[in-house]
């Protein structure tokens, strides 16, 4: 299935941390075995994707009695059957992010469309740093073989304190309009330093822009054959406080792999004004998105993809991939150097 591209007027391009509301916390089903994480990285699409039929019980995945302690928050912005990497965290009565290295998180995924009290997969959440020692997330990756409505079971413990397990139901959509995980990756002419004079501040709201990040474009590193970090973020404009940890935290990887090209591409359009850079908005005063945002179907921002020399997408992060993620993807998209 080839999934459509949205136009830009149709993008949303903004992190959502939004409570979806939490359902009871009785446990479910079985427990079947997830996939490996390195199977997961990002959206992948099956050949051809079937809806489950509407919930007709949605009993023990109404609210619950009693408001939990901790709210599981599915981060996401959309989800597509197939392979999927998921973002959670956990929040508490006052919105304080209470992800932590040491709370353990796993997740139980229902069908609800099909049967509400077997588990379909089960998975446990791996947690990064998306702002270090500050903001943290579980990036979960999981195989839903059907669109429709889907609940996940959040089971979470933290050291010398009580387990908790509370639910959340969630829909699934048949296809994806980002670039997903075996797809050819679009020859996207994103700016480089060669088109504004070698000012990277000219096509960069970086307060510290690394001038290597915009030395290369997509479509010249593709028919070079070149393997390559895509970074969509923009620190001065993002409707998260995420591109610029984001794109901090890059940097340093890029220093540990020169082998690999790396590109940061600001997400909407922008305008010079009176020498800085500002955003081009809507008649609604949105931001707006750039004709490379649309090609690679974005959602949300910040976001990354990792392509490899012939030109294929071999990772999808959403936020930000963890170093587990990334030490796997590396030696995928280098292969054959």
């Amino acid at each position: 299935m080839t999934p459509r591209r949205p136009s830009p007027s149709a993008l949303v391009l903004l992190l959502v941390v939004a409570v979806i509301v939490v359902a009871c916390s009785s446990p479910g089903g079985g427990s079947p075995s997830a996939a490996p994480a390195s199977q997961a990285t990002g959206s992948q699409l099956p050949a051809d994707c079937q809806t489950a039929p509407a919930p007709t019980n949605m009993s023990a995945w109404g609210p619950p009695a009693t408001a939990p302690q901790l709210i599981p928050v599915l981060v996401s912005n959309f989800v597509a059957c197939g392979k999927s990497r998921m973002l959670f965290l956990f929040l508490d009565a006052q919105n304080n992010v209470k992800s932590a290295p040491d709370r353990t998180a796993t997740f139980s995924f229902y069908n609800l469309g099909r049967d509400p009290g077997k588990a379909v997969a089960n998975a446990d959440g791996n947690f990064l740093w998306t702002i270090e020692n500050e903001r943290g997330m579980y990036a979960v990756n999981v195989d839903l073989p059907e669109a429709g409505t889907w609940g996940v079971e959040v089971k979470t413990t933290a050291p010398n304190g009580p387990s908790e397990t509370t639910r959340l139901s969630f829909d699934v959509h048949d296809s994806s309009p980002t670039v997903g995980i075996g797809d050819k990756a679009p020859a996207s002419k994103t700016p480089t330093l060669a088109d504004v004079g070698g000012d990277a501040k000219k096509i960069s709201t970086d307060a510290n822009p690394d001038p290597d990040f915009y030395t290369t474009s997509v479509a010249d590193a593709i028919a070079q054959h070149k393997p390559f970090m895509l970074i969509f973020a923009t620190p001065k404009f993002c409707t998260s406080a995420q591109c610029g940890p984001t794109l901090e935290h890059f940097k340093t990887v890029a220093a540990a792999h020169p082998d690999v090209t790396f590109i940061n591409v600001e997400p909407y359009q922008l305008k010079d004004v009176s020498g800085q850079l500002q955003p081009v908005l809507s008649d609604s005063g949105a931001l707006t998105p750039t004709d490379i945002s649309d090609q690679w179907g974005l959602l949300s921002e910040p976001w990354t993809f990792a392509v490899d020399r012939d030109g294929v997408v071999q990772g999808s992060y959403e936020v930000l991939a963890s170093q587990q993620e990334l030490d796997a993807i590396f030696p995928v998209i280098t292969k054959g150097g």
